[in-house]
């Protein structure tokens, strides 16, 4: 690729949370013409395999105050300070026509060095609060996509929702054709984000179980759960003559999305992004602990359209799941009406706006100079 290109700079790392989305745009800006930098840490640099070759990957110094102890977190101050200086410097020589942050403490440095050259520059939010790292450069950047809508922001900061970029795979299933529960197989995913759920394996085997046995006979389910709880999930659903596959991982979430009657996840991003893509009925479980409560606000959207029923960690028991359970298998008109208005929450288009913002500030820039 020409050296003459247009440079972007995207940082990223610590989950993939951060790093998937970052992905999407890095795919669809190479094929724009762009060359593409992206800039993380070593746990940022464990996501990188699905990223094209012609990725240019950087690793930079950063750290969290999440993790050790007092002194390490001392440490962490100078060794950012670090990471920016010399970012700063690669940026006077590299010159990036603009600075793309998904979150996470990687993603530090450069957006401070582009701050200090003030370069372009914006940052994608994925979940409905402000991560911390977004959070302090809210105000510092010339623009804020947010993936899940709405997304709380500081007084006076305008957001653009341009929803969460998904796989291929997930738009491949796009708004694919929802069969209403019925009297016949039957399929019920569970997913417990990317490590699994001990809550969901504690709570939701013995949920299905109680279920009434004209729907029970029809079910088949998809459980995701952690490699310490997977055994004794499968053998609880093979104990009460549940057709069950239990997994740590699923390689095919798609397409185990796409035929199920109704989905009981974690209110990840990405998650509850995949859920409204392809459009269907979901109890969305948030993870209580997560930073700001922000899966409670990821999930809002979808609950508030009606396409999905929103359960907290404490109202989250035997009882309570089973009976939401029934009321969604045994309802085919309501649980039809719930698949569409989750299909109505989707943004399949949400990597080609965020690659129209790229390219607008970008151009305004170009114009300015």
């Amino acid at each position: 690729m020409s050296e003459k290109a247009p440079l972007l700079v995207i940082a990223a790392g610590g989950t993939g949370g951060h790093m998937f989305p970052a992905q999407a745009l890095a795919e669809v800006m190479l094929r724009k013409g762009w060359r593409v930098k992206l800039s993380t840490d070593a746990r940022g640099a464990r996501y990188t395999g699905g990223f094209p070759h012609s990725v240019e990957i950087e690793e930079i110094a950063s750290a969290t105050f999440a993790r050790g102890g007092l002194l390490a977190k001392l440490a962490v101050i100078p060794r950012i300070a670090g990471g920016v200086i010399g970012t700063v410097f690669k940026m006077l020589g590299d010159k990036p026509v603009m600075v793309v942050g998904f979150g996470g403490y990687p993603s530090i440095p450069a957006l401070a060095a582009a701050t200090i050259l003030r370069r372009p520059r914006m940052i994608h939010e994925q979940n409905g609060v402000l991560g911390r790292v977004n959070k302090v450069f809210a105000k510092r950047v010339d623009a804020i996509a947010c993936g899940t809508w709405p997304t709380e922001l500081p007084d006076g900061i305008e957001g653009h929702h341009t929803g969460n970029p998904v796989r291929s795979t997930v738009l491949e299933r796009a708004g694919a054709g929802y069969i209403e529960p019925g009297d016949y197989p039957m399929s019920v995913l569970v997913m417990g984000g990317s490590q699994g759920a001990r809550i969901l394996s504690d709570v939701v085997p013995p949920a299905i179980a109680a279920l009434p046995l004209e729907i029970l006979q029809n079910l088949r389910v998809s459980h995701q759960a952690r490699d310490e709880d997977g055994q004794r999930v499968a053998d609880y659903y093979a104990e009460q003559g549940i057709n069950a596959d239990v997994q740590p991982f699923f390689h095919d979430v798609p397409n185990r999305m796409s035929e199920a009657q109704l989905i009981i996840s974690r209110a990840g991003a990405s998650s509850v992004a995949d859920i409204s893509v392809i459009g269907r009925p979901s109890i969305l479980v948030p993870f209580a602990a997560a930073t700001s409560d922000h899966q409670s606000a990821n999930a809002r959207g979808l609950v508030s359209a009606g396409g999905a029923i929103l359960m907290s960690g404490s109202a989250f028991n035997v009882a309570s799941l089973t009976e939401q359970l029934a009321l969604v298998l045994s309802n085919p008109e309501g649980a039809t009406q719930m698949a569409g208005a989750a299909l109505s929450c989707g943004k399949p288009d949400a990597t080609e706006q965020l690659v129209a913002m790229v390219e607008r500030l970008a151009t305004k820039d170009q114009k300015k100079d």
